[in-house]
C-alpha cells in the first residue's frame, strides 16, 4: 500500500499536525482544534448522520455545538477537498432506535406473539426482546415514547395494570414517560395511569405510583456489535491507534478498520474492543485482555446517543489538542456524548486487469491504480429489497452515470443516476446502470456504462476494505463457539470474530482467533479446529448484509436448533447474515 497516498488524503488530524505534542495520559485540557482544510457544508451527511443547524436525535443535541460553524454556515473539518454540495437530511436508522430492556433481576422484557403477552423471563437479547423506541417528545432527562416490537405492535398498559401488546386504541394508549437516570437506568411511567413499568423477575405489570428499584430498567442497544463512535461535538470518529495504544477522536471519514469497535456487553457493563483485539481501559490506554479496568457503564438516549463512564464520576470524552479519548470529570456542553452506529461497509473494486477503481482529478473514476489508496475506497450502500447499490467515494459524493455514459464521482444521494443494480457471479460483482447498460472499463481506463450484455470486462472483484474480520448475526443470534457444543453455533448472545484471509476475488478463508480454520462435515455443519483452509464465497446483499456460499456448494444458514448449517440451495431469510 502506498503510505504517501494514505497520509496525504485521509490522515487523521493528530498526524497532519506533527508540530503538536502528544497529550500525556493525565492531560485533561480542551484546547482549540487545529485549522481545517476540508470544508463540509451544513446539511452534509456522513455515514448516515446529518450535520445541520438543528441536527441531533429529536433536537436533544446540536451537532454544531462548540461554535465550529463559520458565518457562512460551513463546518470546518480536516481531510481533503470536497465540493460544497447541498445534501438531503437523513434521520436515524430504525436499528439506531432499538434497545433491549433488562429488569433488576437481569431478565429481558419479552413479547410472546403466540399468546399476545409480555413477560421478563428471557436471559438473552433476541428478536422478541428487541423494542424500537418511538419518541413523540423529548426534553433533557425525559421523553414521551412508545415501545414497538419488530412485529410493529406496541407495548400497552391496560386499566387493571396488566400489559399486552397490540395496536393503540387512543392517542395516549401505549404512551410512557421515559426518564433517564444518572446511573444509566430508565424508568417507564404509563402516561394514562401514572404507574411505573415493573417486573417481579418473570411477570411484567404497572401497579405502583411510588418509584423503587424494581422499576429500573437497563437499556442495551440492539444494533449489531460492530460499531463506530461519532462525536457530534468534535465532528469526527473515534480511531484506535495500535502504535501508541491510544484511541483518538480525529477521523473525518470512518473508512479504515481502526474506526470500528466491537461492543461487548457483560454483567451490565460494556467493553470496547479494537480491530486489533485490544481493549480500551480506564487509564486511557489499550490493553490486551478485558477486565474490570476495561468495563464502562453506558448512558443511552433514543436515536443512538450514548455516553460511557467508569461508574465513579469519570466520563469518556476527547481531550486536549490531539483529541485523546480518555476519562475526565468535566466534559463541556455535551462533549461526552457519541452517536453509536453500525460500522459501515467500505470496499475496493478491481477490474479484469487487477487494477483498482480509483478517483483521479477529484471526480473521474479510472482503473489505473495497482495499489490500494484512499481514493480506491467506496462506501457500500445497498437496499436489499430492490438490490440497488450506491457507491460513495471518500470525496463524499456518489458514483453516477453522466453524459456519454461516463461514470463520475459527483452524485447526490437521491439522484436516480446514482442507483445501480447489482448482480453476482461467483463472488464477482456486476453493476447495471439506470440506463440498462453495464459498467465496464473503456480502453482509456475510464469507468463507463457501455455494454448491453455483461462479460469479463464488466465483472469486478470486490474486497472488504475495512473488515479484517466478520462478526455474523443471524435470526437467532451471533455465530460463535460454545463450550457445550463441538459444532459452530448461530444463537450466541456475544459476538465472536471470524478472521478473513483473502484468497482471490470474493473468496476468503475463515479462521478462528486461535489460528485454526473452519472445517465442514458431511452433514453441512462446521467445526472450529480445522488444519486446512477452505474456500468461502461472500456476496454482499445489503449495506451490512451478506450471504456465504460454503465449500460444499450450499449457502450457510441459521437454524432454530442453534446449529450453524450449510444446506440451502436458495437464498432464504435464514441465509442472510448481518455483519
Amino acid at each position: 500500500m502506498d503510505s504517501c497516498c494514505w497520509a496525504s488524503a485521509l490522515s487523521p488530524r493528530s498526524e497532519r499536525h506533527p508540530s503538536q505534542s502528544q497529550c500525556p495520559p493525565g492531560h485533561r485540557g480542551t484546547g482549540p482544534r487545529p485549522a481545517s482544510t476540508w470544508k463540509v457544508p451544513l446539511g452534509t451527511s456522513w455515514a448516515g448522520w446529518v450535520l445541520g443547524p438543528d441536527s441531533g436525535p429529536y433536537g436533544l443535541w446540536n451537532l454544531t455545538t462548540g461554535g465550529k460553524a463559520g458565518p457562512d454556515g460551513v463546518i470546518s473539518s480536516a481531510a481533503g477537498p470536497m465540493d460544497e454540495v447541498e445534501w438531503t437530511p437523513r434521520h436515524p436508522k430504525p436499528e439506531d432506535l432499538r434497545v433491549g430492556l433488562i429488569s433488576w433481576a437481569g431478565s429481558y422484557l419479552t413479547y410472546k406473539p403466540y399468546k399476545s403477552i409480555v413477560t421478563a423471563d428471557a436471559k438473552g437479547l433476541g428478536r422478541r426482546q428487541t423494542w424500537e423506541i418511538l419518541v413523540s417528545n423529548e426534553h433533557d432527562t425525559q421523553a414521551v415514547v412508545r415501545l414497538r416490537s419488530l412485529q410493529s405492535l406496541c407495548l400497552l398498559c391496560e386499566a387493571d395494570g396488566s400489559l399486552c401488546y397490540g395496536r393503540p386504541r387512543t392517542s395516549h394508549h401505549g404512551c410512557f414517560l421515559l426518564r433517564f437516570h444518572r446511573n444509566g437506568k430508565w424508568t417507564l411511567q404509563c402516561l394514562i395511569s401514572g404507574r411505573y413499568l415493573e417486573s417481579d423477575g418473570e411477570d411484567v405489570f404497572c401497579h405502583s405510583r411510588v418509584l423503587s428499584a424494581y422499576h429500573m430498567w437497563t437499556p442495551r442497544p440492539a444494533l449489531h456489535a460492530h460499531v463506530i463512535l461519532y462525536s457530534p461535538f468534535n465532528q469526527c470518529y473515534a480511531r484506535a491507534d495500535p502504535t501508541t495504544c491510544r484511541v483518538w477522536v480525529d477521523a473525518p471519514v470512518p473508512c479504515l478498520a481502526e474506526c470500528g469497535f466491537l461492543l461487548h456487553f457483560e454483567d451490565g457493563c460494556y467493553h470496547l474492543e479494537t480491530s486489533t483485539h485490544c481493549f480500551l481501559s480506564h487509564l486511557d490506554q489499550l490493553v490486551s485482555q478485558p477486565s474490570t479496568q476495561t468495563a464502562f457503564h453506558m448512558q443511552v438516549r433514543p436515536g443512538g446517543l450514548m455516553a460511557l463512564s467508569d461508574g465513579e464520576g469519570g466520563m469518556l470524552y476527547a481531550q486536549g489538542t490531539r483529541l485523546l479519548l480518555g476519562l475526565g470529570a468535566s466534559p463541556h456542553r455535551g462533549e461526552e456524548w457519541f452517536i453509536l452506529q453500525h460500522c459501515p461497509t467500505w470496499v475496493s473494486l478491481r477490474s479484469k486487469s487487477r487494477k483498482f477503481l480509483s478517483l483521479v482529478y477529484d471526480v473521474e473514476v479510472q482503473a489505473a491504480c495497482e495499489h490500494l489508496t484512499p481514493m480506491s475506497l467506496f462506501q457500500f450502500e445497498s437496499d436489499k429489497e430492490v438490490h440497488t447499490l450506491q457507491l460513495r467515494s471518500t470525496n463524499g459524493c456518489y458514483l453516477a452515470q453522466r453524459r456519454h455514459r461516463t461514470v463520475m464521482a459527483d452524485g447526490h444521494p437521491l439522484e436516480s443516476d446514482t442507483f445501480f443494480r447489482m448482480h453476482w457471479n461467483c463472488g464477482r460483482i456486476i453493476l447495471q446502470s439506470p440506463s440498462g447498460h453495464f459498467l465496464g472499463i473503456a480502453p482509456n481506463n475510464l469507468l463507463m456504462a457501455n455494454a448491453t450484455v455483461p462479460g469479463p470486462n464488466e465483472e469486478f472483484g470486490i474486497l472488504l476494505a475495512n473488515r479484517p474480520f466478520l462478526v455474523l448475526r443471524g435470526r437467532y443470534g451471533y455465530v460463535g463457539t460454545s463450550s457445550e457444543h463441538d459444532l459452530m453455533q448461530c444463537n450466541m448472545d456475544q459476538p465472536e470474530c471470524i478472521h478473513l484471509l483473502p484468497c482471490r476475488q470474493g473468496i476468503y478463508h475463515f479462521q478462528v482467533q486461535g489460528g485454526a480454520f473452519w472445517s465442514i462435515t458431511s452433514f453441512g455443519t462446521f467445526r472450529p479446529w480445522g488444519k486446512f483452509a477452505l474456500n468461502f464465497c461472500i456476496e454482499l446483499q445489503g449495506s451490512n448484509l451478506l450471504t456465504v456460499l460454503a465449500p460444499n456448494g450450499f449457502y450457510m444458514r441459521s437454524d432454530r436448533s442453534g446449529t450453524l448449517l450449510a444446506d440451502s440451495e436458495d437464498i432464504t431469510k435464514e441465509c442472510i447474515w448481518e455483519f
